[in-house]
């Protein structure tokens, strides 16, 4: 095996697949954090939640899984922000399923 066969096999080694969980994730707490009042709120966090997920949408279309991945998992975090604001300005919970 040639010098640069191993190093594209331990470059896309390092490469994981779509970032699928994490977007899914992402779009959860996007919704979870709507529930709970975030765009009466908390509007700016889940705005930014929303754009990022957009760009990681982006991300994965372009195969850039690793900045999708960093972009999903950001938009997750503001989506949590957002909904921990909403729950502390005294909206009320989300409803049950």
């Amino acid at each position: 095996m040639s010098l640069a066969a191993i190093v594209a096999s331990v470059m896309l080694a390092g490469c994981a697949g779509a970032p699928i969980q994490e977007m899914s994730d992402a779009r959860q707490a996007i919704r979870a954090a709507e529930r709970a009042g975030a765009a009466q709120y908390a509007p700016e966090p889940l705005a930014e939640a929303k754009k990022l997920v957009e760009q990681a949408r982006s991300g994965m279309q372009q195969r850039e899984y690793r900045e999708a991945r960093d972009h999903a998992e950001r938009a997750r975090e503001k989506a949590v922000e957002a909904r921990r604001i909403a729950e502390s300005q005294g909206a009320p919970p989300p409803p049950k399923p």
